[in-house]
């Protein structure tokens, strides 16, 4: 069994997930939105620290999956958001969490089957791979897409290498 803890960070709202996955199947644990004031950016930063700590601490995941940064438009923007991630980043790593990250396309392609889904189709593949009875807020979707990605990354790893010991066990006989 594993859990895995999904962040969307932004500087404003930072959307997390948390599945589980056991024996192959995957299930909602929970899902939600870390919201931030308009106070400056250290207090921010502090609370999403702060907040994915309070996650870690009473879901007990085993990894943190975050969304890479974009290349946003206004410079400003990516680098807030850099910020929050190393700020979530940081709260993972201080309570001894593996950390993966993913493209947005990388995750989306793993949700939805396509890189440039948009977020509805998000929300709504998100909705039907966890069997929810409703629709996630957008950025708290995005932040179970994130976790979800990893679930499917991790289980083509142990296929991979299930199919490589194979290979290795069958050229040695």
């Amino acid at each position: 069994m594993m859990v895995i803890l999904g962040i969307d960070p932004g500087s404003r709202v930072t959307g997390y997930g948390i599945i589980r996955r056991h024996q192959g199947k995957l299930s909602y644990i929970a899902s939600g939105c870390i919201r931030l004031t308009d106070k400056p950016l250290a207090p921010r930063l502090d609370k999403i620290f702060v907040g994915v700590g309070e996650l870690i601490a009473q879901f007990k995941p085993e990894c943190l999956a975050i969304e890479q940064v974009f290349l946003a438009r206004n410079p400003d923007s990516a680098l807030k958001l850099g910020h929050a991630r190393g700020a979530a980043m940081i709260a993972a790593t201080q309570a001894s969490l593996s950390v993966s990250e993913y493209s947005a396309r990388q995750i989306k392609q793993a949700v939805v089957g396509t890189g440039g889904a948009d977020k509805t189709q998000v929300q709504h593949m998100v909705k039907h791979l966890l069997g929810l009875s409703g629709t996630p807020q957008a950025d708290a979707a995005d932040a179970l897409a994130v976790a979800l990605c990893h679930a499917h990354s991790e289980q083509n790893l142990i296929k991979l290498a299930g199919q490589a010991r194979k290979t290795v066990r069958g050229r040695l006989r």
